[in-house]
């Protein structure tokens, strides 16, 4: 007969035989709930780790050279659109102000003096045209004198020194005739050449005008403005350092700007479209509750954009999958958006089917 223990080795066997099982049936359920539920779950998701947080950074650049005379803004300063932050000394901007300025003042002078040439000639005209008219007359009185004393010489009442000198008179006479036409023809002259100078004067003057408006833009470039209401950040001058035109002196990191650049594989952009919604989990804020919207997709995929694009045509060609960047617009609580930064890790989560 089997012993008291022998008994209950053979119970205990019996219920560790009935345990493994047991076990094993548990892990295969939980392993079937969790991949029929990760197959659901891939079937109307599509996730990417490959994505980050971008904004719109507008660069602010010198447009003239000079000393900077004075900084009015820390660096991670908030700053509003038009708010000033940067003086250059603007001394010799200034004193091409005012060489253009006295330039301009120079051309209008020379306008008045055209004009005043104008009114003037235009005057000897009229003089001219009264010249002309009275020697029109002296002309008619010694052709009317010619033709009697012809008539008295052919009968001997006058002599022929007489005739000869009403003669001279009528030659006299036509002779300044024609040179009071003259002078009335080249007083006309005048007045169209003085004409002429008044229009290359006022053309000057527009000049100067031009060279007047180009000095101030110039001054007013001195001072510089932010371009937009922002975060100021990596700022690279220093007060008293000589910039040139075209060099960055510090960026700003637009307000209400912020979005996501996901890089999803083109093998995963068959159901994506604008209007999608996404989850969004920020590797900062691991907490945070925050969702996005498809915006756009590149035209392009970024190996495509990048400074040695691939040339898939030699003959060591490996087929890789590429990458397209995604836009997604951020919805979050403005107080979450204050704290977020371009350049920050998130993933993402587009719900491609209900």
């Amino acid at each position: 007969m089997k012993t008291e223990e022998e008994k209950l080795e053979k119970k205990e066997k019996k219920k560790k035989s009935k345990i493994v099982p047991i076990i094993l049936g548990i892990i295969l359920l939980v392993g079937a709930v969790y991949g029929v539920r990760e197959y659901i779950y891939r079937s109307k998701h599509e996730d990417t780790n490959d994505a980050q947080i971008d904004a719109d950074i507008s660069p602010v650049v010198a447009r003239v050279g000079g000393y900077v005379d004075s900084i009015l803004f820390e660096e991670n300063q908030h700053v509003n659109a038009g708010q000033f932050l940067v003086k250059l000394d603007d001394r010799d901007y200034a004193i091409r102000l005012e060489q253009a300025l006295a330039a301009q003042r120079g051309a209008s002078a020379n306008i008045n003096v055209s004009q005043a040439q104008i009114t003037a000639t235009a005057a000897n005209i009229s003089t001219a045209r009264a010249n002309v008219e009275a020697a029109r007359v002296r002309v008619w009185q010694a052709n009317q004198d010619y033709k009697r004393y012809a008539n008295l010489i052919q009968d001997g009442s006058i002599t022929q020194q007489q005739f000869d000198q009403v003669r001279a008179q009528r030659d006299a006479a036509q002779a300044a005739y024609q040179a009071a036409q003259g002078q009335f023809h080249a007083a006309q002259q005048q007045v169209g050449t003085t004409r002429s100078q008044l229009a290359a004067t006022t053309t000057g003057v527009d000049q100067r005008q031009a060279d007047v408006d180009f000095a101030k833009l110039q001054l007013s470039y001195t001072t510089l403005k932010a371009p937009v209401s922002g975060i100021v950040s990596k700022k690279n001058i220093q007060k008293g350092q000589l910039v040139q035109p075209g060099q960055s002196l510090f960026a700003i990191v637009n307000d209400n700007s912020l979005y996501i650049t996901a890089n999803f594989k083109e093998t995963q952009l068959e159901h994506l479209q604008a209007g999608l919604p996404v989850e969004v989990h920020v590797d900062a804020f691991p907490d945070a509750q925050v969702a996005g919207e498809i915006y756009n997709f590149s035209p392009a995929t970024g190996a495509k954009f990048s400074l040695l694009p691939p040339d898939n045509a030699s003959g060591n060609f490996v087929k890789v999958v590429q990458r397209v960047p995604v836009k997604i617009k951020i919805k979050t609580s403005p107080e979450l958006m204050q704290k977020l930064r371009p350049g920050m890790s998130v993933e993402v989560s587009v719900r491609t089917k209900e």
